[in-house]
């Protein structure tokens, strides 16, 4: 079986912990070859960002041209963005791939607090879910791209079946900012509902949980598995890169992607 080829169009953290850095650990780790169009530049550690400084549209394209004109690629995972230019363009380049599944983790906020997308920047994200395969908001993305309130899971779950009717697309529901149990619901692209619940891990090395789950997702659909079968996977392989994780760091750590061995079977 050929190696899935994913392409990551994502920001990197100078900590290591998300962004560019996180993708390609865990895309690594689950059998596939990462491939990069860096769209932002930042300084952070464990404790936030400190400077930001977005890369050219033009430049991000051009990355994006280089290793699909020669490489090729299965899957596309979308994470930090840098820009409203950045979005329109990536989703025009986009539209003109064929049998290429789409992740999008609409980041806006750092695990830190800072905000990495503007006003302008979540609203171009429109355009990228018409076109995704499937989007991974957490609670506050949710409500900032449905327009309603998302105080649980019930909430989630009606926010994301407006999103599907609205763009066609499968969201991914992550129940992490919720109280009580740890609920992620999947509502696919014909409205079809799948849930997982578990057990909180008590840890402050979440810094990349979002990047590191969207990025596994990828590699599943590029792999062919089932999206529900994609999103189990990635889940489980999220716990045990946070079980793993080499406590680094005054404030929230990076995750061990690199230390988790993955069977085929999870």
């Amino acid at each position: 079986m050929r190696t899935p080829r994913i392409l990551i169009v994502a920001g990197s953290d100078s900590g290591g912990g998300a962004g560019i850095q996180a993708d390609i650990k865990t895309v690594s780790a689950l059998g596939g070859h990462a491939m990069t169009a860096i769209t932002a530049i930042t300084a952070q550690n464990t404790l936030g960002v400190t400077a930001m400084h977005s890369v050219p549209t033009d430049m991000v394209i051009a990355q994006m041209d280089a290793v699909i004109q020669d490489i090729g690629v299965d899957a596309v995972k979308i994470g930090m963005i840098g820009s409203a230019a950045t979005a329109k363009a990536l989703a025009d380049r986009l539209a003109r791939l064929d049998d290429v599944a789409i992740v999008l983790d609409p980041v806006m906020v750092a695990t830190s607090g800072a905000v990495l997308a503007d006003a302008v920047t979540i609203a171009a994200f429109a355009r990228l879910m018409d076109i995704a395969t499937v989007v991974t908001p957490n609670g506050p993305e949710l409500a900032a791209l449905s327009g309603l309130p998302v105080s649980g899971p019930t909430e989630a779950v009606a926010a994301a079946r407006m999103l599907v009717e609205r763009h066609g697309c499968s969201v991914l529901a992550k129940g992490g900012h919720f109280d009580g149990e740890l609920i992620d619901s999947l509502v696919d692209f014909q409205g079809k509902l799948f849930q997982w619940a578990d057990e909180r891990i008590d840890s402050r090395s979440t810094h990349g949980t979002g990047c590191t789950l969207a990025s596994g997702l990828a590699v599943g659909l590029a792999q062919g598995l089932l999206i529900d079968e994609a999103v189990g996977r990635a889940r489980a392989f999220v716990r045990a890169a946070m079980m793993a994780a080499p406590g680094l760091g005054a404030g929230h750590g990076p995750m061990g992607q690199g230390l988790v061995r993955m069977r085929a079977s999870h």
